[in-house]
């Protein structure tokens, strides 16, 4: 490989990511100028995944782009074991038939990212599946109480004398041995993975592999710009969600976390032109627009070209007052009979986070209903009525309003 496109292909793959064990053994592997094989693990643990999920996702595409093999590996058998990470608790394991269902949904989903042709699709229960007793107790054999307990979440756990079950201790261990298993070159995880991913390094030696090379990515915040996107927090973006929803969720982030989602999120805008943008927003470009664009991108590789647009127009439907605001998804906010003022509205909607704030806008001129700036506070919205509330740019919704 010329170092001109060895350098490009390190600088591809290092865009956004965390940490790269050991980047030089990364280089040498490539220089060998054969497919890699790139594993990730994911524990089905939920049906949907959502924008954070895809950050590895989206790395792996980006090998499978440099002409490298993926292997989307589906912990069946590690989901029913439970991974404690950044848990203080032990978290439950889950059935046989929640794993089945949930990796089932897992596998039609990541095709809107993964090459089809360039992914293979594998599930730990084909060789752990075969293990008899013994030989999970040679595998655990092979690391010590003293190491599990330098896991962060184990120390601290240990520390507090709160319990942690002997078959959590196996999670590590049978996630490292997915990697002599595989024979990954080269393994993906969050940062929050990294012990379980050295793990990997480990027992590769110990099996006379070549050890993988780590590759750690950040966890994604979420819709809040502090929290890790979370279905629990209410604060992330389903990748099955309707078009609109995508777009108009994403134009709500701020503009500082619209970069992190360029880095971690977005093929069309690679790095030399997300370092001109950079400059050209600091000179005075609208941000909204290179947000508008990124939201786009998103709905379209999860839905198509077509309803790409059609839901960025319903934005500006909301936005502007320009279009069809049919084109908005129809939420259900349910109202006493005797209906609700504008600010128990708001809150109700949860476009506002309280009636104090909803009057506050209301003050500032920042309250829209069906586009017209609104300031009757005390005019009463009943059941039936239906239309679009906003308040200021970011937060709006098409409601319908029903009677308890």
């Amino acid at each position: 490989m010329p170092v001109s496109e060895l350098q490009q292909a390190v600088e591809l793959i290092a865009r956004g990511s965390d940490e790269i064990l050991k980047r030089e053994e990364l280089e040498a592997r490539l220089k060998l100028g054969r497919p890699l094989r790139v594993k990730a693990g994911f524990d089905p643990t939920a049906p949907d995944l959502h924008l954070g999920h895809t950050v590895l996702l989206n790395k792996m595409r980006q090998f499978q782009d440099l002409g490298h093999q993926v292997i989307f590996l589906i912990g069946d058998f590690t989901g029913m074991i439970g991974d404690p990470t950044g848990k203080n608790i032990t978290r439950k394991p889950l059935t046989r038939e929640d794993v089945l269902a949930n990796a089932q949904t897992y596998a039609e989903q990541v095709f809107k990212v993964l090459d089809r042709e360039r992914t293979e699709v594998r599930f730990n229960s084909e060789w752990f599946g075969q293990m008899s007793a013994a030989d999970m107790i040679k595998l655990a054999a092979q690391h010590t109480v003293a190491r599990m307990l330098e896991r962060d979440d184990f120390a601290k756990r240990y520390a507090a004398q709160q319990s942690i079950a002997i078959h959590e201790f196996l999670y590590p261990l049978v996630q490292g041995y997915d990697s002599v298993a595989l024979k990954a070159d080269v393994e993906l995880g969050g940062t929050d993975q990294k012990f379980n991913l050295l793990m990997g390094r480990g027992l590769q030696e110990h099996h006379g592999q070549p050890p993988q090379i780590v590759l750690t990515m950040p966890l994604l915040e979420g819709l809040d710009g502090v929290n890790k996107m979370s279905k629990s927090l209410g604060n992330y973006i389903g990748i099955a969600e309707p078009a609109i929803d995508i777009v108009t969720k994403t134009m709500k982030i701020g503009d500082d976390l619209m970069w992190r989602w360029i880095d971690l999120l977005s093929f069309e805008i690679g790095i030399g032109e997300a370092k001109q943008l950079r400059g050209e927003i600091a000179a005075g470009m609208n941000p909204r627009d290179l947000k508008l664009r990124l939201a786009h991108e998103l709905a379209a590789r999860f839905h198509d070209a077509a309803q790409a647009e059609q839901a960025v127009a319903g934005w500006h439907a909301a936005v502007r007052g320009e279009g069809d605001l049919s084109q908005l998804p129809l939420h259900e906010v349910t109202v006493p009979a005797e209906g609700l003022r504008i600010a128990a509205l708001l809150t109700a909607a949860g476009i506002t986070p309280s009636n104090a704030e909803a009057n506050r806008k209301l003050k500032e001129r920042a309250v829209r209903v069906d586009g017209e700036v609104f300031e009757d506070a005390a005019r009463v919205f009943a059941p039936g009525f239906e239309g679009v509330l906003a308040v200021g740019k970011r937060n709006f919704a098409r409601v319908r309003l029903q009677s308890v």
